[in-house]
């Protein structure tokens, strides 16, 4: 659509704080940007002296809707297009890569003996948490190491300090062992306290604290608990000794610098807290292409402080940004209306960090390119390597894979996963609850899956060019190779539905087998067998054991989900709804086993004569 069919929508645009979100003819949100005045911005995307960009051009050129929120002040319009972006991940803007995968430590503060796991997803139900990382590995490396200074539960025990008998891990010194009153609740939080304050930077009370309690030890003669402190700073000060000392004026700061190359980009940053360097973090960066850098630092900014547990007070960037005054104030409201303070560098020391963290991000950014190129090359290989041993048309660059999974028939789960280019494409997998069929027959559940499939595929083509037509991406294209989880068995089925929807001829099929890695194809008696080290084989094998992963997965959350279902719905009084609330509320069947009766009766729609029927079956069982 041109800029004309535009022209009401343009003349309709207020003068007023807000948001718009730009859309494709198919009405993708492509862009969502911000404006104080909503007229002003939007209009001059379409002036000629816009034009000059060719991220701009092509942006414009595809607009054919566009949406706008008023909101009441700049800061609002700030926090909604964060959202906005959160929400459609639009094509045209700056955008942390994979973020939705990012890890964080967690520590569960809110339960009165608090555990220490990893999280992709922060809720607000009384934990802490600290983050994000790039690297699930790192974080799981940390904690290894902070388990040996302070061995925190692991456990699912109900702590109550009368077990009869610690775990192996009291034994080797990886449990402080509350459940056997080895430490009080008050001792063991104060480890965990000082956990979190060693993750935030904060060594030297913690240190102090320990030395003192390890003099206290001493002097009355328990020298089992003087000696466990005196490890235990030890391993702490081991740890500082390696953190880089930047100066006691910068206690609390984040220093942010961008390294980019042929259209991709790398933030790091680097976290300074009580005037030493504790970590570094790297985060790649997609829609950068021709952005100014200042864009794309106030890009990253935006969504990399959206995700962060902790603000620090400083932010130490390497060029002004437009939106430096309203992201400072956005900053300072979510530290609690502390002011934070986003400084470009004034003297030396704040120059060198900028150019550390600068040449960090550049020598990141051409090890993932050197990473990005080999993957690449494997993959190409991979591709060309199944073209010619199953003598396809063309590379499959499409590929999908169908697995089953069941406990003796019940609660069977199909998996569809998708690999383009090599790589999985994880949008558009797709799990499948079998329906129409009873006992443990993989077989006709395998049908089932690909009559599904194929069904929204042809439903699709149907359907195509109708007003309001969104069609599932998952559905909507045919694979260059269909694989089935199995031999011969498989293969005849998924070959059976191919026929019924007239596609034999154009998805190539294969079946793969286990034992031997065997490939079973149509009309072929013998089996094919890859070269052993060769990329196709491997690759083949990647596909096969994430729809193996994927299908067991879904298939475990079924059953879990199934057997709650019927266990609480066992209870007389317990229809559908009631199971919904009391789940909503208690988080678990569990946890709806540990509530009192006055936890109970205070749900609504529990009578007191219904929570004794609760706590009688439950406790039963």
């Amino acid at each position: 659509m041109n800029t004309p069919d535009l022209k009401p929508l343009l003349d309709a645009l207020p003068e007023k704080p807000g948001c718009y979100l730009m859309k494709d003819a198919e009405g993708t949100v492509i862009y969502v940007g911000k404006a104080v005045n909503l007229r002003h911005r939007v209009r001059s995307y379409f002036h000629a002296s816009a034009q000059k960009n060719a991220k701009t051009r092509q942006l414009v050129h595809r607009i054919a809707d566009i949406e706008w929120i008023v909101v009441a002040s700049e800061l609002e319009a700030l926090i909604l297009e964060m959202n906005l972006i959160k929400r459609y991940r639009p094509r045209y803007n700056v955008r942390l890569k994979d973020d939705k995968r990012y890890p964080y430590i967690k520590v569960h503060w809110s339960d009165p003996f608090p555990k220490v796991t990893v999280t992709r997803r922060m809720v607000e139900d009384g934990s802490r948490y600290f983050g994000p990382y790039t690297s699930v590995w790192a974080v799981h490396q940390t904690l290894d190491v902070l388990r040996r200074i302070f061995p925190y539960l692991t456990c699912d025990r109900t702590i109550t300090g009368k077990d009869r008998r610690a775990c192996l891990y009291h034994d080797i010194n990886l449990c402080t062992a509350p459940c056997i009153g080895a430490v009080t609740q008050e001792e063991y939080r104060q480890m965990i306290a000082d956990l979190m304050d060693f993750l935030e930077g904060n060594s030297t009370p913690v240190t102090e604290r320990l030395r003192a309690e390890m003099q206290e030890a001493a002097e009355a003669l328990r020298f089992e608990r003087a000696a466990a402190l005196r490890d235990q700073l030890l391993a702490i000060e081991k740890i500082v000794e390696k953190q880089k000392v930047i100066s006691p004026e910068y206690q609390d700061s984040d220093v942010i610098a961008l390294a980019r190359a042929d259209g991709e980009a790398v933030a790091q940053v680097f976290f300074i807290r009580g005037g030493k360097l504790i970590g570094r973090e790297y985060f790649v960066l997609d829609g950068t292409a021709e952005e100014p850098d200042a864009e794309v630092i106030a890009g990253f900014l935006k969504q990399f402080y959206d995700k962060a547990p902790g603000i620090p007070r400083q932010v130490l960037l390497p060029r002004e940004v437009e939106e430096a005054h309203i992201i400072q104030q956005w900053l300072s409201s979510r530290r609690g209306g502390d002011k934070v303070e986003i400084v470009i560098p004034r003297d030396e020391m704040q120059r060198g960090l900028i150019r550390m963290a600068a040449e960090n991000a550049a020598e990141t950014l051409s090890m993932l390119k050197a990473r990005w190129e080999a993957d690449t090359h494997k993959q190409s290989t991979a591709l060309a390597e199944l073209q010619e041993a199953l003598r396809l048309p063309a590379p499959p660059n499409r590929i999908e894979c169908y697995d089953i999974s069941n406990t003796q028939g019940t609660y069977a789960v199909g998996s569809m996963v998708v690999f383009e280019q090599g790589v999985p494409k994880k949008s558009h997998y797709r799990r499948f609850n079998i329906r129409s069929v009873v006992g443990p027959d993989d077989f006709a559940s395998m049908e089932e899956v690909l009559r599904r499939r194929f069904r929204r595929w042809q439903s699709i083509q149907e359907t195509k060019g109708q007003p309001g037509h969104k069609p599932d991406p998952s559905f909507a294209r045919l694979p260059d190779l269909l694989i089935v989880d199995g031999g011969k068995g498989q293969l005849s089925r998924a070959v059976k539905v191919l026929r019924e929807f007239d596609l034999l001829e154009r998805v190539p099929v294969a079946g793969l087998a286990k034992r031997e890695e065997e490939l079973f194809l149509p009309g072929r008696e013998a089996s094919l067998l890859l070269e052993r080290r060769s990329q196709g084989l491997y690759l083949l094998q990647r596909v096969r054991d994430e729809a193996h992963r994927f299908a067991i997965t879904a298939h475990r959350k079924r059953r879990a989900r199934e057997g709650i279902r019927s266990t609480l719905e066992s209870i007389p009084g317990i229809g559908p709804q009631r199971r919904k609330t009391l789940l909503q509320y208690f988080g678990s069947l569990q946890g709806i086993r540990e509530a009192s009766l006055e936890e109970l009766i205070a749900v609504p729609g529990i009578t007191a004569r219904l929570a004794h029927s609760i706590k009688a079956y439950l406790n039963a069982e």
